[in-house]
């Protein structure tokens, strides 16, 4: 391996500088920089920062999202046509969903096939990668299912206080 790179997880957004210490916090070692991301093991969210090159951080903002949520979703069972799911996600814009849909087939998540008619025919639909992350967005929406009785009992103990000036 050349000098100044690694197959670290927690090093995807390396800057090149010493990265176990945090930048103007007396030389505070970073805990757990160099742990591998494995199953089951901690791993440092800090390699999710905001610096523009960090890649982790870019793909997440892109799939975490409610509209690549939404369209994730709807192409699990089925590949859809444009206006279907236009349709489907209330509140979208056309020009959102165009922007959200181009974005996700950049990132390989989704496929757009063009049939040669007239008029023309679009289809979109998850690829093996989306269906992949797809298993994960199912686990997320369970997770809510489940708890959402316990938020809404949060948010409203919060608004109480809230409302009686914290």
């Amino acid at each position: 391996m050349e000098e100044g790179t690694s197959n670290s997880p927690s090093d995807i957004c390396s800057t090149g500088k010493d990265d176990n210490v945090l930048p103007g916090k007396d030389d505070s070692v970073l805990p757990g920089k160099d742990d591998s991301v494995l199953p089951g093991k901690d791993y440092d969210v800090l390699q999710w920062d905001a610096r523009e090159e960090c890649e982790v951080r870019q793909i997440l903002d892109r799939i975490a999202d409610k509209w690549s949520l939404l369209v994730i979703a709807l192409l699990e069972k089925r590949t859809l046509r444009f206006t279907e799911l236009k349709r489907n996600i209330d509140g979208i814009s056309q020009r959102m969903l165009t922007t959200t849909l181009r974005h996700l087939e950049r990132d390989g998540i989704i496929e757009r096939t063009v049939y040669p008619v007239v008029p023309p025919k679009v289809d979109y639909a998850l690829t093996p990668l989306g269906c992949t992350l797809h298993e994960t967005i199912r686990s997320l929406v369970l997770w809510t299912e489940q708890n959402q009785a316990g938020i809404i009992a949060a948010r409203q103990r919060y608004d109480e206080r809230a409302s009686d000036g914290l």
